[in-house]
């Protein structure tokens, strides 16, 4: 589920849900035949968030029993309402009970309520880092009919050396969710990603999330909401990560675990920082530097980061990193996702990339890919892939998968 947090006067983090997300939620719950309306009522929510409003003479289409499944031209004001993160996470509690379902009528079948509770205490009791964590939980799921099929995939560098032996795949099928408008797919996403997170007890960044469906109404949402470039029509949905993040320990116990579990879904909508490294905090504000920006240098970031040139320097070496490979990779997944959504000459791309002349950025594509600009955007181009190229948000959160 896509949030918003802003920090008032008082710094008072006020947090809250996207009505499209909610209205999806409902949509899953009333196609499983469920009366929605008493729910939102006890949740203390309008009942009008059932409603997918659309502009005059434009017409939704429709599924089932008259229900819409999508809005072809929805008033622009329906984008701009939001529900509280908390009354959202009571009205998700209740559809779990209410149906039994903690994918709420995404799944292909049924994820009994407490299925998500077992797969967290074999995680957490039985994992030494992040790598075992989550393909412990991909085995989990697997036993199940109805829960989301996932893998961790660590791809090895060819022969040149070209390949991205230096990240990591979290890999979805989720080929079988009844999801018209693909929010269980992001959510499920998301909650990985999240979950992933509250273990190591500090935010994993993403390079990049990509998804098997067409870019949807809310594309740009999807990019705040993960804070990385996201790729559509992709052959495979996956989050694609830094592959030195799967070393991390996982830092929870069982008395950590209650809480999470006792406050779910809030904890797991809201996200938390956990401390992110100086490698995240660095690639952050490069990455909001871009596209239409000049990269900070070393001693810019370590002005916004509060600390001196040197500190930085040797808290990325002990992350080992430097700030030329931060830099690069963030270029590397911003000049992806530009170019595989097409809507950009490969000589401005240069120039936003910080990048002195076209021959430089050519040089550096072919080091990071072992192929050129050109050949990498006819291969991947608008006729493959849309995408939306990442954006900051200081606050992110998903959906129990």
């Amino acid at each position: 589920m896509e949030l918003s947090t802003e920090e008032g006067a008082a710094g008072v983090l006020t947090q809250s849900v996207s009505a499209h997300h909610v209205r999806a939620v409902l949509l899953a719950a009333q196609r499983r035949g469920l009366d929605t309306g008493p729910l939102l009522a006890r949740a203390g929510l309008p009942a009008t968030l059932a409603e997918e409003p659309t502009a005059p003479g434009r017409a939704s289409e429709r599924g089932p029993a008259g229900r819409v499944l999508t809005e072809r031209a929805p008033v622009e004001r329906a984008s701009l309402e939001r529900v509280p993160a908390e009354r959202f996470g009571q009205l998700v509690r209740m559809l779990w009970v209410a149906l039994d379902d903690e994918l709420i009528g995404f799944g292909g079948a049924p994820s009994k309520v407490g299925t998500f509770a077992m797969m967290a205490h074999a995680v957490v009791h039985g994992s030494r880092d992040l790598r075992e964590a989550l393909r412990r939980a991909g085995a989990f799921y697997a036993l199940f009919p109805g829960g989301p099929r996932f893998r961790l995939v660590e791809p090895a560098a060819d022969a040149a050396g070209t390949g991205d032996a230096d990240e990591a795949r979290l890999e979805f099928d989720l080929s079988g969710y009844d999801d018209p408008l693909h929010v269980g797919a992001e959510s499920t996403v998301l909650v990985a990603h999240r979950f992933a997170g509250w273990l190591v007890r500090r935010r994993v960044g993403l390079r990049r999330v990509e998804f098997v469906h067409p870019e949807p109404r809310h594309a740009g949402e999807c990019a705040l909401l993960f804070e990385a470039p996201c790729v559509f029509g992709a052959p495979r949905t996956a989050a694609v990560l830094d592959r030195a993040d799967l070393d991390e320990p996982v830092l929870r116990d069982a008395a950590a675990l209650k809480v999470f579990l006792r406050r779910a879904p809030v904890d797991v909508l809201v996200r938390a920082d956990y401390g992110s490294t100086a490698t995240g905090r660095v690639r952050h504000l490069i990455g909001r530097s871009l596209p239409a920006g000049r990269v900070p240098t070393p001693e810019e970031l370590a002005v916004l980061l509060s600390v001196s040139p040197q500190t930085l320097r040797r808290r990325l070496a002990a992350e080992g990193t430097t700030y030329q490979r931060v830099r690069d990779q963030v270029r590397r997944d911003h000049a992806l996702a530009e170019l595989a959504g097409g809507r950009i000459s490969i000589e401005r791309l240069s120039r936003r990339l910080g990048f002195s002349e076209p021959s430089a950025f050519h040089r550096a594509f072919r080091r990071w890919t072992g192929e050129t600009p050109r050949a990498y955007q006819a291969r991947t181009g608008p006729a493959h892939h849309r995408v939306a190229p990442s954006a900051p948000s200081p606050r992110a959160s998903g959906q129990q998968p």
